[in-house]
């Protein structure tokens, strides 16, 4: 495999990861090897008036050079309807080249339908389906549009004042544990606007023995510099390999600043597979969603498309 197939994989993995995390049971697998997923988006969880399922097919080349095939299913999207919402998620994709849009995509989609519902016209009078008559044919997958042009770097809305004294150590709030098969997942959080904070933050956690003791200690921080109008962030896998990246891949999806992550594990034998990291990143979004860090969708939308320099702090860790 090449060097940029196996990178585009293993973006795509740590996307599909995030997205698992995020949507649950909502997301669905539909063909692992031909990497085609769904995921069933409606206005409302707990009440749905309209619902629509997004069916994506990823090409080796996305998300660097090609965006995800994909199709749109719904018995009421249909004539300009269908169209407006193909050219919205069309846009989205030109204003994201080279990034993971799938969940900027889904919450557009959630975006138009709660929208649909604030109207004053009813839900679809529509008999349920079976899951072979909801699905259309494949010749109605759609390819988004190749980009005529890249996306300009515009700014961020940056608050004036950070109220974190930079030279103290922050709180550190800690997450229900997940336990699978005798494995334990905690995460802890803490609001960080400079490295040194960091440091401070992770001292603190060593302080406890039982923390100290765990198998790893995978951590991701993203923090937004304000003068430069970059986010620095970095991750650290501590011998879970690859777990440090897709923990920061799922921070930048949900498009969180100013924050630290630690996810500890202790292990308990038996080995997981690909679930420890499933756990990983649910243990993060629960713990990112209680302390309410992540942005609404539309904010979300607007500042990963407006703004892509990142810088390191250091280079990954690889083990």
């Amino acid at each position: 495999m090449a060097e940029g197939d196996a990178g585009s994989d293993q973006r795509q993995n740590e996307e599909i990861e995030a997205m698992a995390a995020i949507y649950g049971e909502e997301w669905c697998v539909i063909d692992d090897c031909a990497k085609i997923f769904c995921i069933r988006i409606s206005d409302d969880i707990d009440d749905p008036k309209w619902t629509l399922c997004l069916q994506v097919m990823l090409p080796n080349e996305y998300p660097g050079t090609a965006p995800p095939i994909y199709q749109l299913n719904a018995p009421w999207l249909k004539g300009q309807e269908r169209a407006d919402l193909s050219n919205s998620l069309e846009e989205i994709y030109i204003q994201n080249i080279g990034e993971s849009i799938l969940y900027l995509w889904v919450e557009k989609i959630r975006d138009v339908l709660i929208q649909k519902s604030q109207m004053t016209e009813p839900g679809p009078d529509v008999k349920k389906k079976t899951e072979e008559e909801d699905v259309e044919c494949e010749d109605d997958l759609v390819l988004a549009c190749q980009p005529e042009n890249q996306v300009k770097t515009l700014d961020f809305d940056v608050s004036e004042n950070r109220t974190i004294e930079i030279e103290e150590l922050p709180p550190i709030d800690h997450g229900i544990p997940i336990t699978d098969r005798r494995s334990t997942f905690q995460a802890h959080l803490a609001p960080v606007v400079c490295p040194k904070q960091v440091k401070m933050v992770l001292a603190k956690l060593y302080e406890n023995k039982k923390i100290a003791s765990a198998t790893h200690n995978i951590y991701a921080y993203r923090i937004y510099c304000e003068d430069k109008q970059t986010f620095l962030q970095d991750c650290e896998d501590d011998g879970e390999t690859a777990a440090g990246g897709r923990l920061l891949h799922l921070m930048e999806i949900l498009n969180v600043r100013d924050v630290m992550v630690v996810v500890s594990r202790w292990y308990g034998g038996v080995l997981l597979g690909p679930d420890r990291f499933k756990h990983i990143n649910n243990c993060a979004r629960n713990i990112l969603v209680e302390k309410n860090y992540t942005n609404s969708p539309e904010e979300s939308s607007k500042a990963l498309g407006k703004n892509k320099k990142v810088r390191k702090d250091k280079k990954r860790s690889e083990h």
